[in-house]
């Protein structure tokens, strides 16, 4: 069946991974198979009294706010089943469920090396770093994450018990150039997403405070 031709494309949300070390290449893209129907998203302030010289009610913004973004992804294969798809057949939504989970995970590879030179007699200092991330929610929403928290309802299984319908819940920690060093492409971005929300609010700036409020707020200002 062919799409309207007046309908508009859908976008999808997705998840992006970087490749280390300089994280400016994509590695992989896991893209939702269905848009959540809502987003939660929290901002904490991390403020801090002034505390040099005279005391001050003021308090000072040291770094940029905490946010969190919990979103819920479902996914099934009851389409790709009925098309009788290989993949689906065989493992049913184990790769797309382990796209996500793996987010979690340091890489194989670096563990085996990192425990191959624990074995020859190498001290390892540094802890594996987790995969790079990036939530994509549209174009006015590119922002670096850690996935932190990961919660799996699987709904529906196959005769092999492989699981066919799930829903995935995210808990996604944004990270900020106060959390990665300034040069680093993930503060970059960050960055460019604080100028472009900035602007938009400056769309949302309201001149006429008297009428909407009723308040001459401008003449007591002026005592």
């Amino acid at each position: 069946m062919s799409t309207f031709p007046g309908s508009p494309r859908l976008i999808k949300g997705a998840i992006v991974t970087l490749q280390a070390p300089s994280y400016n290449q994509i590695e992989s893209t896991i893209a939702f198979q269905y848009n959540p129907d809502s987003l939660s998203r929290s901002l904490n302030a991390e403020a801090t009294k002034e505390s040099a010289g005279a005391p001050s009610p003021e308090t000072l913004l040291n770094r940029t706010p905490r946010e969190t973004i919990n979103l819920k992804v479902v996914i099934d294969a009851i389409d790709q089943l009925e098309k009788g798809d290989r993949t689906a057949l065989e493992l049913g939504i184990y790769p797309q469920l382990s796209a996500l989970e793996v987010l979690m995970y340091p890489k194989s590879d670096l563990v085996k090396a990192a425990n191959q030179r624990t074995q020859q007699g190498v001290l390892e200092i540094n802890p594996l770093a987790a995969p790079v991330t990036l939530l994509i929610w549209g174009d006015k929403r590119v922002l670096p994450v850690r996935l932190t928290g990961f919660t799996v309802d699987e709904a529906y299984h196959d005769i092999r018990l492989n699981p066919i319908r799930a829903e995935v819940s995210l808990n996604l920690q944004v990270l900020t150039y106060s959390d990665v060093p300034w040069e680093e492409q993930r503060a970059k971005l960050f960055f460019a997403h604080q100028v472009s929300k900035e602007r938009m609010a400056a769309k949302a700036n309201i001149s006429n405070v008297r009428e909407i409020t009723g308040v001459n707020v401008a003449g007591r200002l002026r005592g």
